[in-house]
């Protein structure tokens, strides 16, 4: 059996758990591949994606990359289509997919987070905020989403029904609050987008972050005895919803769930 060449590629993706997650989904499912992390600095993006086109398989994309690698492909599919944003690579035919919000809307079943008829909190218009906000819409949330640049977030609610742009944040009750801002990694770590009288207001808190695995943003709500979700298992299952493209099978969302218990279970 051949083995096929992925890797995620992102500005820095030197802490992403993208390969664990990979190769152990294709451990479990009989695939053979190698999987790798490529940090490319933003200047260094369109020359280097040509060459990583030509020499991967495929591979999923990260901030901030999801947008800007589109030009690059020949056609976008499904939610990345609707979205505007890919996350999945498919180098033959130089397809785009993104899996995000499918990954997304299983976390918060897993989690029981029911948003059906509530009023959630979107944080941030980005790629993350735009396929949150659509998938907790098609879900029949009421979203209310926030973007430091008005613009965008107008953006996204004029695009998506269902959805409202706020042009402040204020305290008030949400269901839910989702923060789909990098605020809380790398160089913003133990920095939160919003306080403590936001939250206290609130259900539950989702991070998209995965490292670190408590956030300040949620650290913060789970003082206040919320619940809380991280992003590890949207990773995980739009990782496995990605290889499901990248091999040409049918995603199973029961034989996802199972692959993240034994993940847990293993790692």
């Amino acid at each position: 059996m051949k083995t096929l060449k992925f890797a995620v590629i992102g500005k820095d993706v030197s802490k992403s758990a993208s390969p664990q997650i990979h190769n152990f989904i294709a451990e479990k499912t009989g695939n053979q591949i190698s999987y790798e992390r490529i940090s490319v600095a933003e200047n260094e993006f369109g020359n280097r994606i040509e060459n990583l086109l030509n020499e991967l398989d495929g591979f999923n994309v990260t901030i901030p990359y999801k947008l800007s690698v589109i030009p690059h492909l020949n056609s976008i599919e499904g939610d990345a289509r609707t979205f505007g944003a890919v996350n999945t690579v498919l180098s033959r035919g130089r397809k785009g997919y993104n899996t995000d919000g499918l990954g997304f809307m299983l976390m918060l079943e897993v989690e029981g987070v029911d948003v059906k008829g509530k009023s959630v909190l979107v944080l941030g218009a980005g790629g993350a905020g735009r396929s949150a906000a659509k998938k907790l819409s098609d879900g029949g949330a009421r979203v209310f989403i926030y973007n430091r640049s008005y613009d965008k977030a107008q953006a996204v609610a004029n695009e998506f029904e269902g959805v409202t742009a706020l042009e402040k944040l204020q305290d008030k009750p949400y269901y839910a609050v989702i923060n789909a801002t990098g605020v809380g990694m790398h160089a913003t770590e133990g920095v939160s987008p919003v306080g403590s009288g936001l939250l206290e207001l609130c259900g539950v808190a989702v991070d998209l972050i995965y490292v670190p695995p408590v956030s300040r943003f949620l650290e913060i709500a789970k003082s206040l005895g919320k619940k809380t979700v991280n992003g590890e298992q949207m990773l995980f299952y739009q990782a496995y919803y990605s290889q499901c493209l990248y091999f040409g099978k049918s995603a199973d969302a029961n034989q996802a769930k199972l692959l993240y218990a034994q993940y847990k279970e293993e790692i």
